[in-house]
């Protein structure tokens, strides 16, 4: 990797981060699964759908709540102790939600994530109805869009 200099027409601006909504650069959408389904049925949606993090609710439709998140390498260090089929999403949900709005910058999002050790954050209106996820590669893609 080698160091850059930044243009003269960002000066003052501050970070790129800083100057975009997370509405701008989350992911739409939002998968779940209940509490009880196995980490097996997990793993096969996150992988089918190209995604790196499921949200977990207490409704079997997936329309409640959201009670936690199973990310990729909660799975990872899930498959570690013992059969993903044999273990449960409520049970591995290692990351709990934390909530974002869409009109927050990304700097905010990076702000929280740094906070919490989390790489995933949904996205909420108002109503705290989900609309999606920011993950750290989503703002990744904002810094090397700078």
């Amino acid at each position: 990797m080698h160091a850059t200099t930044t243009p003269a027409s960002n000066k003052g601006l501050g970070p790129a981060s800083a100057r975009v909504r997370i509405s701008q650069a989350m992911t739409r959408g939002v998968l779940t699964c209940r509490r009880d389904e196995s980490l097996a049925e997990v793993a096969e949606l996150m992988a089918s759908r190209h995604v790196h993090c499921v949200v977990v609710t207490d409704d079997p439709d997936g329309a409640g709540p959201p009670w936690g998140i199973v990310s990729d390498l909660d799975l990872a260090a899930a498959s570690s102790v013992r059969d993903l089929a044999e273990q449960t999403a409520g049970g591995t949900a290692a990351t709990a939600v934390l909530t974002v709005g869409p009109d927050e910058t990304v700097q905010r999002a990076a702000q929280l994530m740094t906070e919490h050790g989390t790489a995933h954050l949904l996205v909420v209106e108002a109503g705290r109805r989900p609309i999606g996820v920011i993950s750290t590669l989503d703002i990744a893609a904002v810094l090397s869009e700078r």
